[in-house]
């Protein structure tokens, strides 16, 4: 991604990425979408540093102001003037930014439980389908379907494994994955025991629609795609389930005998 933003960014097709410098200070969690905002945010603002250096120096080769330049793709368009490619402008000179990256502040809520607690907020909708035994308690997870904002698409690819890979996570999280101790041991320590979803248990995925509202001060305004399908999913299955059964269910995992035991004793 980090590629693709400086590609974007300056118009050319060849970028090298450097392996990362953890010793400059920290950034916080290194985890899931922020290395889209953070990462991201770094390269671009470093980039937007880069062209502005490039774009003052062909204003002076071309005694004009930068103003009346316009960078288009991989050119830069002078008013009343040339087209300069920027690749052949830039051979034997070097541009070089560094630049540190902070997203905006954030504090805790005042009394009222107001105020700028979190950089961004993401949000997605779930509807889920799902088939029960009643009898056995067995449940499986016909359908997700989805819609959800993600500020700006900047690898449609990319954003719908992100989005299928929450809702396997998901999915699990309603009704397969748990840990079972008994007197502080684990007893289902391995992955032959503590079950995940396979790709068999996977539903269909149906995307409704992927909402672009640009996030202010993010890389291109893109916001983080992973979380939101896990959260939302396990709590659309549950509520499938409760559906269809008409049990409470007020936790998750569902358990096979959450809901064949409960059934039998309703109807005893």
């Amino acid at each position: 991604l980090a590629q693709q933003i400086a590609r974007e960014t300056l118009g050319v097709d060849e970028v090298v990425l450097a392996a990362a410098d953890t010793t400059i200070g920290s950034a916080g969690s290194t985890s899931a979408s922020r290395q889209t905002w953070m990462s991201g945010g770094a390269v671009w603002r470093a980039c937007l540093a880069v062209r502005a250096q490039v774009l003052a120096a062909v204003a002076a080769e071309n005694d004009c102001g930068v103003d009346a330049l316009e960078w288009i793709d991989d050119r830069i368009v002078v008013a009343n003037g040339p087209t300069i490619d920027v690749r052949s402008f830039s051979e034997g000179r070097m541009f070089e930014e560094v630049v540190e990256y902070h997203h905006e502040p954030t504090a805790a809520l005042d009394e009222n439980g107001q105020g700028n607690a979190h950089v961004s907020f993401a949000f997605a909708a779930h509807r889920a389908v799902v088939d029960v035994d009643i009898e056995l308690g067995l449940t499986r997870v016909i359908e997700i379907a989805t819609t959800q904002d993600v500020g700006r698409l900047l690898n449609p690819l990319q954003a719908l494994g992100q989005i299928e890979g929450g809702i396997a996570q998901g999915v699990g999280l309603a009704v397969m994955e748990e840990m079972v101790f008994d007197n502080g041991r684990v007893r289902n320590p391995s992955f032959t025991d503590y079950l995940i979803p396979t790709a068999l248990d996977m539903p269909i995925v149906s995307v409704v629609d992927l909402i672009e509202q640009p996030e202010p001060g993010a890389p291109f305004g893109a916001k983080g795609i992973g979380e939101p399908p896990t959260i939302a999913s396990t709590a659309a299955i549950a509520a499938a389930i409760r559906n269809a059964t008409g049990l409470a269910l007020t936790r998750v995992p569902i358990r096979p005998d959450d809901i064949a035991l409960a059934l039998g004793n309703a109807a005893q």
